[in-house]
């Protein structure tokens, strides 16, 4: 029972108290005056009477009543009923009433000027209770009013006294009747349970105001615990809306500061910190604006705004929006049918009461989807003397698969959620609507999710629960409680409120006391009962399972993997393993690998090798490295009791044990999950103590998945606390200290577990906990490795981990510290004594001690252990002569842009990154390791490249790292189109890394040519670095120093410093730098003293002996295989040659940069070449270096002209005597040059001279002025040809050019022909004015310098080799190599070739003169001759045309390369990659013309960079012999280790092998080629983008070779696999052409081998070839068309003779596609031709490209065959072809010439047979059988009648396959 009212206060204004302006109230009048002992007063009445301040009113205001709710320290709430009504004050003079002491004071308004006649004072009566009845409280109230202010007869004393001294039950839905004694009668109902609210209909009333959407975040915002503040005009409502927010937080209950009305004098509180629900009049609505943080609810505007800087978290879907869902059906039911055509008449919303409770149901049912299973986390750790109860968060978040949501934690981590544990978490009391709702409602819930009928159903059921609770009587008898009569508070003369007689009210209360002592008192038993728990949360997650379920498929890979390493088979284990790191990401996995594991301990411990303890380790680690701090699935948890059972001996005593290698992860440091974890274990060990004394022993301790078991503890716990009472005293304490010692014993326990996991293994360095995760799976893979991290130091201190801040760096401190605090905060909860808890903190330093101890012993012998997981390092296969300069360094190679190798595009396992280590040769850089990825862990991955060809080099940090110690990384990058991305391991100490990268760099850029490897081969490394060698050929090094030291004297000290450059002597020049290309150089012997020209007497013999020399180089044969003039009678002309071979360069006196020997007319003298050669730039001055051998048209070669003009330069340069003759006399001799270059053509006599197209156009267009003969215009002419070939250059083809870049014929044999184009640079040919009578003419092109073709090298490289991924590869690497112009650069040299062919082949010789005429030039004269000879198509003439053109003709290959330190900043310019680009461009357009494969000038691309070889090192043939090379190769012939020319090498491995020999070549005579050349018709180069990985580049052949083969054996021993013949090739992983070559390759190979086998020699595979291609020859010839032919011999493919596809698409006739496949006659093949039967040509399509031949094979075997007519029967050997569908026929076993074929397609039957004459006599008779075709029979004979049979079924098999 409880007092309805506890105090009846009486407040009024208080005139005394008016300071500033608003008045204050005092209290009149109080009964009882005495406090009750069980309930002060509380204090701060008045203010809540008047909350917007006391204030003297004009007029009478009618009554008002509101509650205002009082939280007194207790956190009791006490209800304030204030009915307040106005009194009049006398103003005129200062009256003091004794009876209540109103005294008004003189100055009552000293502002206003007139003064009002009467003012009115509020008065307030109030009821203080602790239980909320407005209603009673309103109706009590109001009868007093009632009686004051009608007058009725009826003592208020006596009505105040009975409403305080009224009593009422406070729940079990009693009805109580009371009176007042004035004639009134009022029935009180009580709610049947107290713990669910009372709302009547606030709840309704607040959704009406606010609407849903802002209710939910008010909702929302107080669970999370933000400020929230009403606002609102009527205090009632303000009341209201607070108890209904507190309504719909049942079953949390608030536990904030909670003022429903705020008054003014309080308004500060509303910048308090905490949060709060608070209501405030919205007069005040102005001061609430600067509150950043508060929520605002305006209920009279129906608005919430919630301040920018809060966020509030709301319900988590699908939740929110079901909840949404079903307040709207509640409060709107109209409308779900607001779209029906015929509404439903009678839908209308439940009554407001009704409604009230239907809105509190649907949150009801939130709560309890929110807390469904919560009990399954409840941990009891006591249960006497007071139950003691934890929940687990972590455990409820992870099951309900909420961790991420904000909502949901923030709630479970509030003030309010830890009250709900308290009050409801105990597992004996009574219990409610909530309880039974989430233990028995939730299946139903979710079986009725998304049926919004059942939903609304339940939503009912559970509101007329609310309902009955609130009213458990239905029909209420009437109050009767008198009412003041209407308008009664306007009566003008009414007499002030009585002063109440404060002795009668005290007597009734006392009497009322004494009477309530005297009764008995009455005792309501509490039905407490066990609470329900419900289904367990797994249960109820079935449907969240799928998403985070592992198929069953992972699981069994974990399980297999575990007993693999439990098994010792590792192997297996490793193959399996990156899936089950995989498989970890997966919730599913994890948990079985910890129940895995844990049926492998044994009494608590399983001792492991060193292998099993990595794999274990790394596991575990993998398996950490996702739980977070909370460990929310348990995951960790399970894990502690196996890091203290798996453990390794690393020596007699000494064990090593997982924990200390499982450290690295921040759930450890989380002093939350070790209080879980302790809670946990305690309530397995105190449900284990009941179970015990129940003598139930079956129960298994460890289990942390207590729950599930027979009893849970819960169900223990409450079984024992409902004995309790009945228990003896002396039971009681043995219970209570047997529990108190479990907790301890396990608060020990922990101490030690923390230790194990706190401390690192190196305890020396001051690692503190670390804050950071781990970095990945692989991260730990050692043990050793670990240690040394969880040494080191944090980056970080942070106090999150659960330490105040560092003062000390030792670790022992920390972790006791953190120790302590942690066995503090336990066991002060769990309730240990102190003096345990004080031996606790004696006992924690010293386990702390004790375990450092053990593992500094374990540090020490672990870092003896060698490191297990780091592969061996490899090494590198070396040539003969390379040394290692460095050691490996351990690096990892990481992936790059490129996707084939990290298994992008084409899948498959990544082959990088790989394991491995880098080594440094003289020669090489060498990556060579294992890929990381298991499932190719066997495979050996090599990447590497020349050092000379390195052309940039920069270092990188890694960003993700794969281990998270790699520190560093360097990129390397080469002109081969490589890129080596390296990360340094972390044992490569960085200073080593430094002087591998000085290493590399002294390697790189020598000091002189000298340094480089070419020279360096087989001399030891060191050496290799002394700057000088032994002088080879003194005499020819002195004679060049005296030919500076003179040139430089004639030149004279004016010149030289008037001229921009003057060029070093040759002895430095090689050390450097070169101007840049563009500037006008003249090199020194342009001014050559004439003298030094004769040759003097001590030069003589080394002058001959040059001259030998240079009669063998390669320019000189070719020389005279052109006929362009002989040597023969020693040097004499034969008049009757146009051309001689001049020797006035043999001292390379003239020009340095041109051969010894050089073609000139037969009419020019040598002291002419010496002065015209002044004219060009370095000297070169035009000499011939090819003729076509048909029109005799030749083509010449030099550098471009100088800039200024010949002229100009020529008077500057002498001195200022020499008068003009002499200028004009050079020019002449220029001009007499070019004169007998053209007289030496046959056709020049004929056309008499005025064959030249300008002469022609001057006569007919001078009047356009565009055609000026070139003397008119004083400028180039540009006439009609010089117009079309200027523009085709220009991409434009004015004049009918074919569309696809070749030339028309027509229109350039439309015009006579000029006898000699000059082909020049635009910006070089200002001033050189010819004469018209003179015969040539100046076509001026614009070409690219060099400068261009670096950049655009540079980005075709990155284009290739990209350094890094780019999402969208294909179409990045298509735009960067348009943006390379590369292909367009390519363009413009064959465009330019392609011109010069045709006009050399029309009769035209041709100069090319373009920049210094050493890279364009170059490549233009080489290409042309290309094009123009078969000659050079071939192997032998190609390395000609090499030696010719570039090496002779001073191609700057070490300037270019930057082969040495001078060098260096010019940088790399790839001029000869070029043309042989272009040459590759061709060769894929002509297939057949060329001898040599494209292999070959992939080789010649790599090694001309590669410095293997000395053919491309220095800049010209006169820096060769200066340094001795060019005539040396005779007397080194005989060591044949070391090949110092490359032509050497490529004969040698020809000799072997068909590596550079195209199977196509099959050349027309005479041919000329005109390759297409726009940018559509070129192709990218394979060699820039392919690359081997399993054996590095393939061109040193040496490195490559016998490689595969012993891997496959070592394969072979490995696995017991049945083998397969299959083979799987990887793009970008193996060689193909060597795993699978090519048909012929293949043949040779065989055939190779069989002679071997048969002891003869093997023949050479080119003779060989040979021979079977004059077999084919002569076969073809005998039988027509009709014998397949071999496409790669047949030699007549169409005119064009372009590739296939090009050929396609020109010939027209479709058809004819299948012939030029396997006939001779196909250039003349018509559609007609193919009549030859359809089988024929299918089966001849098949033998061109036959796979090898045992794949074709499906039967084979030996039988007789009768020969044709007449013919005896003869043993063959058979072979049943199913894929081709024929039986073939052999001489033998061995042959692999098919003697004949029966097409199975003409077979009609087979039949037994009969011995016919000649058979053989052993066999059977059974044993014959013939076969009909359509063309006739054969007859077989098989050794016996089973073969014969197995013939006849297979053949039928054949035939009914068919």
């Amino acid at each position: 029972m409880a007092r309805l009212a506890d105090y009846f206060v009486l407040v009024g204004y208080d005139p005394g108290k008016r300071g500033s302006g608003d008045g204050q109230g005092q209290i009149l009048q109080r009964f009882p005056e005495k406090d009750w002992e069980d309930n002060p007063f509380p204090q701060g009445i008045e203010l809540f009477c008047q909350p917007s301040g006391w204030q003297l009113f004009t007029e009478r205001n009618p009554p008002t009543f509101f509650v205002a709710v009082l939280t007194d320290i207790n956190s009791e709430r006490h209800y304030c009923a204030c009915f307040t009504f106005w009194e009049a004050v006398e103003s005129a003079q200062p009256q003091s009433h004794p009876r209540n002491g109103e005294g008004v004071e003189e100055e009552e308004e000293p502002s206003s000027p007139v003064q009002p006649a009467q003012l009115f004072a509020p008065k307030s009566l109030v009821l203080v209770s602790r239980l909320d009845h407005a209603e009673v409280f309103r109706n009590s109230l109001g009868l007093i009013y009632t009686i004051y202010v009608d007058g009725l007869s009826v003592s208020l004393e006596n009505v105040i006294g009975n409403l305080l001294t009224c009593t009422i039950p406070i729940t079990g839905g009693a009805q109580r009747t009371i009176s007042l004694g004035a004639g009134d009668r009022q029935v009180i109902q009580t709610p049947i349970n107290d713990s669910l609210p009372v709302s009547s209909c606030s709840v309704a009333l607040l959704f009406r105001q606010l609407g849903i959407t802002n209710v939910l975040y008010l909702f929302c915002a107080a669970l999370t615990e933000h400020k929230i503040l009403f606002l609102s005009s009527s205090y009632q409502r303000l009341t209201d809306a607070c108890r209904a927010l507190l309504a719909l937080m049942f079953p949390l209950k608030y536990s904030f500061t909670y003022v429903p009305i705020l008054p003014a004098q309080l308004l500060e509180v509303l910048s308090t910190p905490t949060p709060f629900i608070i209501g405030v009049h919205s007069i005040f609505q102005s001061e609430t604006q600067e509150l950043l943080d508060v929520v605002i609810a305006d209920l009279d505007g129906g608005t919430v705004n919630v301040p920018e800087c809060v966020h509030i978290s709301l319900l988590p879907e699908p939740l929110l929006q079901q909840t949404r869902e079903a307040l709207s059906m509640v409060l709107d039911p109209e409308l779900e049918v607001a779209d029906l055509a015929f509404p439903p008449s009678t839908i209308s919303a439940s009554s407001l009461k009704m409604q009230d409770k239907e809105i509190r149901a649907v949150f009801l049912r939130l709560f309890a989807q929110l807390l469904q299973g919560y009990r399954w986390c409840l941990h009891i750790i006591r249960i006497h003397p007071e139950p003691v109860i934890r929940f687990h968060k972590a455990a409820f978040l992870g099951q309900r698969g909420l961790t991420e949501d904000d909502f949901l934690t923030k709630v479970l981590e509030g003030m309010a959620f830890a009250g709900f544990v308290t009050e409801r978490g105990a597992p004996y009391r009574s219990i409610d609507l909530f309880d039974e709702l989430v233990a028995y409602e939730v299946k139903r819930m979710r079986a009725e999710e998304g049926n919004k009928q059942k939903i609304l159903r339940h939503i009912k059921e559970l509101a007329e629960k609310l309902y009955k609770n609130e009213n458990p009587y239905p029909a209420v008898t009437m109050h009767k409680v008198q009412k003041p009569t209407e308008g009664c508070h306007l009566r003008l003369h009414q007499k002030p409120f009585p002063r109440l007689d404060e002795g009668t009210v005290q007597w009734i209360i006392d009497q009322a006391t004494a009477k309530l002592q005297t009764a008995p008192p009455a005792v309501k038993a509490e039905k407490k009962c066990m609470v329900p728990s419900g289904p367990p949360i797994a249960a109820i997650m079935e449907r969240n399972g799928n998403a985070l379920a592992n198929s069953a498929r992972r699981l069994e890979v974990v399980r297999n993997c575990i007993s693999y390493v439990f098994e010792n088979k590792m192997l297996e284990a490793k193959k399996l393993f990156p899936a089950v790191l995989r498989a970890m990401k997966g919730r599913a996995a994890r948990h079985c690998l910890t129940q895995e594991l844990n049926l492998h301990v044994q009494q608590n411990r399983a001792v492991l090798d060193h292998q099993q303890f990595d794999f274990i380790i790394r596991m575990m680690n993998c398996c950490l490295q996702d739980c977070t701090a909370m460990d929310e699935h348990g995951i960790a948890a399970a894990l502690l009791p196996l890091v203290t059972a798996f453990c390794r001996k690393l020596s007699p005593g000494i064990t090593q044990f997982a924990y200390s290698c499982v450290q690295e992860h921040v759930v450890w440091t989380n002093i939350q999950f070790w209080e879980a974890m302790f809670y946990c274990d305690v309530q397995n060990h105190i449900r284990a103590l009941y179970l015990d004394n129940n003598e139930e022993n079956h129960v298994d301790e460890e289990s942390t998945e207590g729950p599930q078991e027979a009893k849970s503890a819960l169900e223990i716990a409450s079984e024992q606390l409902r004995l309790w009472p009945t228990m003896s005293r002396e039971k009681q304490q043995e219970l209570i200290q047997k529990e108190e010692s479990t907790v301890f014993s396990q608060a020990i326990h922990y101490a030690n577990r923390m230790s194990y996991l706190l401390l690192p293994l190196d305890t020396s360095k001051n690692r503190l906990l670390r804050s950071s995760g781990l970095g990945d799976v692989e991260s730990v893979s050692n043990s050793f490795v670990t240690n040394s991290i969880a040494g080191s130091v944090a980056e970080s201190y942070d106090t999150e981990s659960g330490f105040e801040d560092a003062e000390s760096s030792d670790v022992a401190n920390y972790v006791v510290r953190f120790i302590n605090r942690f066995v503090d905060k336990v066991c002060t909860e769990s309730g240990v004594t102190n003096e345990h808890l004080k031996g606790l903190h004696v006992m924690i330093p010293d386990i702390v001690q004790m375990h450092i101890e053990t593992l500094d012993a374990v540090h020490r012998e672990s870092k003896r252990l060698p490191p297990i997981q780091k592969p061996k390092l490899l090494r590198p296969n070396l040539l003969v002569g390379e040394e290692c300069v460095m050691e490996g360094l351990r690096v990892c190679l990481m992936p790059d842009g490129r996707e084939e190798a990290a298994g992008g595009n084409i899948g498959g396992p990544p082959l990088l990154p790989a394991e491995g280590a880098i080594f440094l040769t003289t020669y090489r850089i060498i990556f060579k390791g294992t890929p990381t990825d298991p499932l190719v862990g066997e495979q050996v991955v090599i990447r590497s490249f020349p050092i000379a060809s390195l052309t940039k080099e920069k270092k990188f940090n890694i960003e993700a790292p794969m281990d998270q110690f790699i520190q560093e990384g360097l990129q390397l990058r080469s002109c081969t189109f490589q890129l080596l991305k390296i990360a340094f391991d972390e044992e490569v100490a960085s200073d080593s890394a430094e002087v591998f990268r000085k290493h590399l760099h002294k390697l790189r850029y020598p000091q002189h040519v000298r340094g480089t490897f070419a020279f360096t081969v087989g001399q030891s490394p060191k050496q290799a670095m002394q700057p000088k060698a032994k002088e080879k050929n003194p005499s020819l090094r002195t004679l060049s120093k005296n030919l500076v030291k003179n040139a430089k004297k004639t030149i004279g000290r004016q010149y030289v410093t008037r001229k921009k450059y003057t060029p070093p002597t040759w002895e430095q020049r090689s050390s450097q730098h070169f101007p840049e290309d563009n500037e006008d150089e003249i090199s020194v012997s342009e001014e050559m003293d004439r003298s030094t020209l004769t040759p003097t007497t001590t030069i003589r013999p080394s002058d001959k002996m040059t001259i030998n020399h240079l009669v063998e180089r390669a320019c000189c044969r070719d020389y005279q295989r052109m006929g362009l003039g002989t040597l023969s009678s020693s040097l004499t002309r034969s008049k009757n040659e146009p051309f001689r071979i001049s020797t006035v360069n043999r001292m390379y006196a003239i020009c340095r940069s041109y051969p010894g020997l050089l073609i000139v007319p037969q009419s020019i003298q040598d002291n002419t070449i010496q002065r015209i050669s002044r004219c060009y730039r370095q000297n070169r001055f035009p000499v011939v270096c090819w003729r076509n051998s048909r029109t005799k048209a030749v083509l010449l070669r030099s550098g471009g002209l100088h800039g200024k003009g010949v002229v100009g330069l020529f008077k500057s340069q002498n001195a200022p005597t020499a008068g003009p003759s002499q200028t004009d006399s050079t020019s002449l001799e220029q001009e007499k040059y070019l004169q007998a270059v053209i007289n030496s053509m046959p056709h020049y006599a004929d056309a008499g001279g005025r064959n030249t197209l300008s002469g022609f156009t001057s006569a007919h267009m001078s009047s356009s002025g565009k055609w000026g003969s070139i003397r008119a215009s004083g400028r180039m002419s540009s006439y009609a040809l010089n117009m079309e070939i200027g523009s085709r250059l220009a991409g434009k083809d004015l004049l009918g050019a074919q569309h696809n870049g070749t030339p028309s014929e027509a229109s350039f044999l439309r015009q006579h022909r000029a006898s000699l184009y000059i082909i020049g640079d635009k910006s070089q040919l200002k001033g050189v004015k010819p004469d018209p009578l003179q015969h040539w003419e100046v076509v001026p092109i614009e070409v690219f310098d060099v400068r261009q073709v670096k950049a655009s090298f540079k980005k075709l490289m990155k284009a290739c080799v990209p350094g890094c991924h780019s999402p969208d590869t294909s179409v990045t690497y298509l735009r960067s190599l348009e943006e390379s112009e590369w292909l367009s650069q390519i363009h413009k040299i064959l465009q330019i070739s392609v011109l010069v062919v045709e006009l050399l082949d029309t009769g035209s010789s041709v100069l090319v003169s373009l920049e210094d005429g050493w890279d364009i030039t170059t490549q233009v004269v080489s290409l042309v001759q290309l094009l123009s000879d078969p000659y050079y198509r071939t192997l032998e003439g190609f390395r000609l045309l090499v030696e010719k053109e570039w090496l002779s003709f001073g191609h700057r290959f070490s300037h270019r390369g930057a082969q040495t330190l001078a060098g260096q900043s010019s940088g790399f310019a790839p001029i000869f990659l070029q043309f042989l680009d272009c040459v590759h461009q061709i060769h894929l357009q002509f297939p057949m013309e060329f001898e040599f494969s494209q292999y070959y000038l992939k080789f010649l691309s790599y090694h001309y960079i590669s410095n293997r070889f000395r053919t491309f090192l220095l800049d010209s043939d006169y820096e060769r012999i200066e340094l001795g090379l060019l005539y040396e190769e005779k007397g080194e012939r005989k060591s044949q280790q070391v090949y110092k020319s490359i032509w050497d090498y490529i004969d040698r491995l020809n000799k072997k092998a068909p590596i550079f020999f195209n199977y196509m070549y099959a050349p027309e005579d005479g041919e000329v080629l005109r390759p297409y050349s726009n940018i559509s018709n070129l192709k990218v180069w394979d060699y820039y983008t392919e690359e081997t990985l399993s054996e590095g580049p393939s061109y040193d052949w040496e490195l490559t070779q016998g490689q595969p083969e012993h891997m496959e054996e070592a394969d072979r021993q490995d696995t017991s696999a049945p083998q397969t013949k299959r083979k799987i090739i990887w793009p970008c992983y193996d060689n193909r052409s060597r795993v699978e070559p090519d048909a012929i390759s293949k043949l040779l190979e065989e055939l190779h081998n069989l002679e071997m086998e048969l002891g003869q020699i093997p023949e050479r595979w080119k003779d060989t070839w040979d021979k079977v291609k004059a077999s084919q020859r002569t076969e073809a010839r005998q039988e027509g068309s009709r014998t397949p032919s071999s496409l790669l011999m047949s030699s007549g493919l169409s005119h064009h003779r372009r590739s296939l596809g090009v050929y396609l698409q020109e010939s027209g006739v479709g058809s004819t596609l299948n012939l030029s496949l396997d006939s001779d006659t196909s250039s003349t093949s018509t559609p007609s031709s193919g009549k030859q039967g359809g089988r024929k040509s299918t089966s001849t399509l098949y033998s061109q490209f036959q796979m090898s031949e045992s794949e074709n094979r499906s039967y084979e075997g030996s039988l007789y065959k009768k020969g044709a007519f007449m013919k005896p029967w003869k043993s063959r050997w058979f072979v049943l072809d199913k894929t081709k569908h024929q039986l073939r026929y052999y001489d033998s076993r061995m042959d692999t010439e098919c003697k004949g074929v029966i097409d199975l397609a003409d077979v009609e039957s087979i039949t037994p047979g009969t011995p016919t004459m000649g058979a053989p006599k052993t066999v059977d008779e059974k044993a014959f059988f013939d076969l009909k075709t359509t063309k006739r029979v054969y007859n077989f004979c098989a050794q016996d009648v089973q073969l014969a049979q197995q013939w006849i079924d297979r053949i039928q098999s054949c035939l009914s396959d068919a």
